[in-house]
């Protein structure tokens, strides 16, 4: 099974139409099983920022297509109509081994993001209904700090008690956006993948648009970072090899 994460699309006055116009073309060669956008579709969550996304987001091929709103997506009222032109399920059935939780970690004109007690304690009852599954958790705002990408002041503010849920419900992937900064970090049993900025111009320390790809095979998980317009390569080579720009 092949699952593209496609995160911070930004569209509006900071989206690089170009770009998301070649992630579309890439992706459906790919032909994912699902693509999970983890949120910031829009820049200011305006009406006409939701149109045009929704129609560059319909051009996508795949099964099932899920996306979870970010901080920008709240702006100006943009709450009212995240749902209405993305709807989605909390909970999906991916193939026969594999479900997806999703968390909101959003809040009206906020760019901290919060997941709050009854949240968690969903997530925590949710998980434990599938002890045999491979599950993933995706959500907008990162749960641990990622290099180069300036201060985690707006990171989920109660981050301990969702990695603690996450840890204790045999979560393996968590999928996160938020900072336009690939990365990845392996807690063993649990994999917290970050992604970069799919066609936004704001980029963070690594200054490519990129989306990832994610590989589920006989309950192994694989994930690749791919450079739109570009290589393909092991997300986890990017933090092994990791030098600050501008270093040699």
């Amino acid at each position: 099974m092949k699952i593209v994460q496609i995160s911070d699309i930004h569209v509006g006055s900071q989206f690089r139409e170009e770009v998301f116009d070649q992630v579309i073309d890439e992706v459906n060669i790919i032909h994912p099983s699902a693509i999970i956008v983890t949120g910031d579709l829009t820049n200011e969550g305006l009406m006409q920022e939701y149109e045009k996304c929704k129609a560059k987001i319909a051009k996508f091929k795949t099964e099932k297509i899920i996306a979870i709103s970010g901080n920008h997506d709240y702006r100006n009222t943009g709450y009212l109509l995240f749902k209405k032109f993305f709807p989605f399920e909390s909970v999906n059935q991916l193939g026969s081994n594999v479900v997806l939780a999703t968390l909101g970690t959003a809040r009206p004109d906020r760019d901290e993001g919060e997941v709050g007690y009854r949240q968690n304690l969903w997530l925590e009852r949710t998980m434990k209904k599938y002890p045999k599954k491979i599950k993933i958790l995706a959500m907008h705002h990162h749960l641990v700090g990622i290099p180069d990408s300036g201060t985690d002041r707006v990171t989920v503010i109660d981050a301990g008690d969702v990695l603690r849920t996450a840890i204790s419900s045999n979560v393996n992937l968590v999928l996160c956006g938020h900072k336009h900064r690939p990365w990845i970090w392996n807690f063993g049993n649990l994999l917290v993948v970050n992604a970069g900025t799919a066609s936004s111009e704001r980029m963070r320390g690594f200054f490519e648009n990129t989306y990832n790809i994610i590989t589920i095979d006989k309950n192994k998980i694989r994930v690749d970072l791919k450079i739109v317009g570009g290589k393909t390569m092991p997300l986890q080579n990017l933090v092994t090899n990791y030098t600050r720009f501008g270093e040699e």
